[in-house]
């Protein structure tokens, strides 16, 4: 009997102990994606040759700590809309796209870094249909919060 109140003891303090008194801050803030440099491409109504090669470039931040990336190019032919921007493009007559480019791939952002500048090479193949398209950059914090920004882009 006398085992019981020792037992009870225990119990409880185990569970006060357990109690986190860990005050960290949660991380409730989107990453920053920053295409405002001279230099950072695609940008709005931006264009993009067939058979070429460009360079993906943009600023990344996060108030913690950056996790991934992700770019998205898809036909925008029937006009629907992702576009995070002020300004429009001017767009082509609506089509029945044949071979449109498809593109989506992921990146990593190194371990404990708050700013990154991106940079990714990417191939236009020649046969692709021309026309409108949407430019998407995911931008996801180690927290898990993403933020999205949807360009409008043409590939002549």
């Amino acid at each position: 009997m006398k085992k019981i109140p020792f037992l009870l003891g225990v119990f409880a303090l185990a569970i006060i102990s357990s109690c986190s008194g860990d005050n960290a801050e949660i991380d409730t803030e989107y990453p920053v994606i920053d295409i405002s440099a001279a230099d950072a491409f695609p940008i709005q109504c931006s264009t993009i040759e067939r058979g070429q090669t460009f360079t993906f470039k943009a600023k990344f931040n996060d108030n913690a700590e950056l996790g991934s990336y992700s770019l998205d190019i898809h036909h925008n032919f029937d006009h629907h809309t992702h576009s995070t921007e002020v300004n429009t493009c001017e767009t082509d007559a609506v089509k029945t796209p044949v071979k449109p480019m498809l593109f989506i791939n992921n990146y990593t952002i190194p371990s404990g870094v708050k700013s990154y500048e991106a940079t990714a090479q990417i191939a236009i193949p020649a046969d692709v249909d021309p026309g409108d398209y949407h430019f998407m950059i995911r931008l996801t914090d180690k927290e898990g919060w993403q933020t999205l920004k949807g360009l409008s882009i043409k590939i002549l």
